[in-house]
């Protein structure tokens, strides 16, 4: 079978054009969150930047192929390690170099580049890296045991310490669980046993029931082990928003009347009226939700849902697996993405602040999707080199 060398022919245009209506839905949304709420700037012509430049870089990242991408994983995930470093230790505060939101220092203001969030950057380091020690510890280790299961659970368990501990400090509870996430899509198609991965998985939700039940009759005790007492807060105004109208209950009972007001219709385009904090953002889906009503909300959600199933496809079609985990690491930062916005925005799931993926405004968001998805594009377009590979070679 002779496989055409044309770039058009290599390049993913069903992938394009599901970026191209998420383009489109995101200009729209953001133009009507800020007609209707109090601000000053053109959040939606920044947006158009912002998208251009993630244009850009894909155009860029197609130029190099998958092997390229993973020598250079280590270097990027230690450069996303320093960022959060210099985070943690420049001063913070007003006219200052890290910026300070609501008690959070994630932020930092650069010179020429402007203000970006370090964790969002290493996002898609992180799934790098992590690719890359998977596939080099299973090249090194072609059969499996008992022992070499536990080895690359330990190595992975640094790789994710390491970020996760200056992400916690900042602190940003929803950043960490996207790091998990992506940790545990990769480890889950790693090929280690599920007699292992099992009982790992079952402590882990165990742990987290635990907490969450901590978290509402056993507060001073997680007072003592380092848990900030907003926190909590966090989670007793996602179980009852009524009792906090005018604290952390707030942004959720103005989210969810102002989908619920939408009905199945909607208000139409700039006709919402429910005031919303951060409406162009975090809590963008109420805006749908509101001017686009039910119809407009599912219609969304089901672009997401046939874009991850492209993004699966690919998956399933690779055969080199550096590019594998680099696939399933997207798909679940992504996934995670959409399925924590969504569903916090409808009381759900708590209140995190992660914004939805290609639509919700925000320059260091929309920069690292566009660089993960840039990894998609390279994957894709480098695929014949991987088509007719086999164990022998």
């Amino acid at each position: 079978m002779k496989i055409s060398n044309k770039w058009t022919d290599r390049f993913d245009w069903t992938l394009a054009f599901y970026l191209l209506l998420f383009f489109i839905v995101s200009l729209t949304a953001i133009a009507s969150a800020q007609y209707s709420g109090p601000h000053n700037t053109n959040f939606a012509l920044l947006q158009v930047r912002w998208y251009v430049l993630g244009a850009f870089i894909i155009f860029v990242m197609i130029q190099f192929e998958p092997q390229q991408y993973k020598q250079l994983a280590w270097p990027l995930y230690g450069f996303g390690v320093f960022l959060l470093l210099f985070l943690m230790l420049a001063p913070g505060g007003q006219d200052q170099i890290a910026e300070v939101r609501l008690g959070a220092k994630r932020w930092l203001h650069l010179p020429v580049i402007g203000t970006i969030q370090p964790s969002e950057f290493i996002k898609t380091f992180y799934i790098l890296g992590l690719a890359r020690l998977v596939s080099l510890h299973n090249e090194k280790y072609p059969v499996k045991s008992l022992k070499t299961d536990l080895t690359l659970l330990a190595k992975v368990a640094v790789m994710l310490l390491v970020p996760l501990v200056f992400i916690m400090k900042q602190p940003d509870l929803g950043t960490s669980l996207v790091f998990i996430a992506i940790t545990a899509a990769v480890v889950i198609i790693s090929g280690i046993s599920w007699k292992l991965l099992a009982p790992i998985m079952a402590v882990g939700a165990t742990v987290g029931a635990t907490l969450l039940w901590m978290a509402i009759y056993a507060q001073d005790f997680l007072q003592k082990l380092g848990f900030d007492p907003y926190q909590f807060k966090r989670v007793y105004s996602w179980l009852d928003p009524y009792s906090y109208p005018g604290e952390e209950g707030y942004n959720l009972i103005q989210a969810m009347t102002a989908i619920g007001s939408g009905e199945f219709t909607g208000k139409g385009f700039r006709e919402s009226v429910v005031a919303i904090p951060e409406n162009h953002t975090d809590f963008i889906i109420s805006v749908i939700g509101e001017e686009w009503g039910f119809i407009g909300s599912s219609l969304l959600i089901t672009l997401f849902f046939v874009f991850m199933y492209h993004l699966t496809k690919i998956a399933l079609s690779l055969k080199d697996m550096f590019s594998i985990y680099v696939t399933a690491g997207v798909i679940a930062m992504l996934s995670f993405h959409v399925l924590e916005n969504i569903g916090m925005n409808i009381q759900l799931l708590p209140i995190t602040g992660i914004p939805l993926p290609f639509v919700s405004y925000g320059g260091s968001s929309l920069f690292s999707n566009m660089f993960a998805i840039g990894l998609i594009f390279s994957i894709r377009f480098h695929q014949q080199s991987f088509l007719f590979e086999t164990d022998d070679v």
